[in-house]
């Protein structure tokens, strides 16, 4: 990670990650201390990797602490003498949240509220925290702009447009910083390959390796603004850092304004890897929205941000990734 996302020395400052030990969390970690911040990470390793702890569990200025957002006395520890929280702890996956919407309102929306709360009383100087693209929900237009929503299509989208609730209230009430970041489809190194919630990128390039059958859900023709994982991690660390206090309260589009259909994607990965391999058509999945497009100008006006990877330039290196992951 080459590109520099912050104007001020980050140098001893003190930072929370929770969900550190997931894919976005773990790329904030390590542009953090990649720039000299003292980084504790919180995961519970539920949906986080071990392997992405043993990345840093020997930098001087790494910490790691295994606990549950669910539990408020684990959060109050973990937001202690910290100035800056990006919340990346969450449980993913629309699926998941259709199949056991118990679990997901338990850590997206209760834990949420226990570690804003813990920052709040911790007094810290801004939290910024994951939303998704999906609480746009079955609004039809394109671009997706942040002042229009629609009807929430599943649980995972509930909890999330909870959370810019919950954040909006903070703000408001008790003048915590509170920015939230409307991820759009981010992909990348790290994301996990395994288990029944595994991200499609991985998944394709294993099964194109592999020739075993890889499943599009629908015709293939929905599109995604498929967004490289820097970019979200120059979004976190932008806003983090903001200093115009407009930043704040606000609910930003992170992607690259630029949308492709799940069957380009799959035609991208073949032909990187240079493998014939036909994919296999099945239902659409429910909850599922059908076209997704960010306008990113709010995030380039009040954040600065600018994406540094459009698709096909995280694509290749996505792809390098996992070939050799596979290999």
């Amino acid at each position: 990670m080459d590109a520099l996302f912050h104007s001020v020395s980050l140098t001893d400052r003190k930072f929370l990650v929770t969900g550190g030990a997931g894919f976005i969390g773990s790329h904030i970690t390590a542009y953090l201390l990649q720039h000299g911040a003292r980084v504790r990470v919180l995961d519970n390793l539920a949906t986080g990797l071990p392997s992405n702890v043993a990345l840093f569990r020997d930098h001087p200025n790494y910490e790691f602490m295994e606990g549950d957002i669910r539990d408020f006395d684990v959060c109050r520890r973990a937001t202690h003498g910290i100035e800056y929280v990006s919340h990346q702890a969450a449980l993913g996956s629309v699926p998941r949240s259709v199949k056991d919407p118990v679990s997901s309102n338990e850590v997206n929306v209760s834990g949420f509220v226990n570690v804003l709360t813990a920052a709040k009383d911790s007094g810290v100087r801004s939290f910024v925290y994951a939303s998704s693209s999906s609480v746009y929900g079955d609004e039809p237009n394109l671009p997706k702009v942040e002042q229009r929503t629609g009807n929430l299509l599943s649980p995972y989208a509930v909890t999330k447009m909870a959370n810019e609730l919950y954040a909006n209230v903070f703000g408001g009430l008790y003048g915590i910083r509170v920015a939230g970041l409307r991820y759009f489809n981010v992909f990348g190194p790290r994301q996990d390959p395994n288990g029944q919630y595994a991200a499609v990128i991985p998944l394709f390039v294993s099964g194109i390796i592999n020739r075993t059958p890889v499943h599009i859900n629908g015709d293939g023709e929905q599109t995604r603004d498929f967004t490289y994982v820097d970019n979200a991690v120059q979004a976190n660390v932008r806003a983090m850092l903001a200093e115009d206090s407009n930043a704040f309260g606000q609910a930003y589009n992170v992607a690259t304004g630029n949308n492709y259909s799940v069957n380009f994607l799959y035609n991208s990965i073949a032909e990187i890897l240079g493998i014939d391999h036909a994919p296999v058509y099945r239902e659409p999945r429910a909850g599922d929205i059908r076209d997704s497009l960010a306008d990113i100008s709010k995030a380039q006006r009040l954040l600065g941000y600018q994406p540094t990877h459009q698709f096909m330039d995280g694509l290749k290196v996505t792809v390098d990734h996992f070939k050799n992951y596979y290999s």
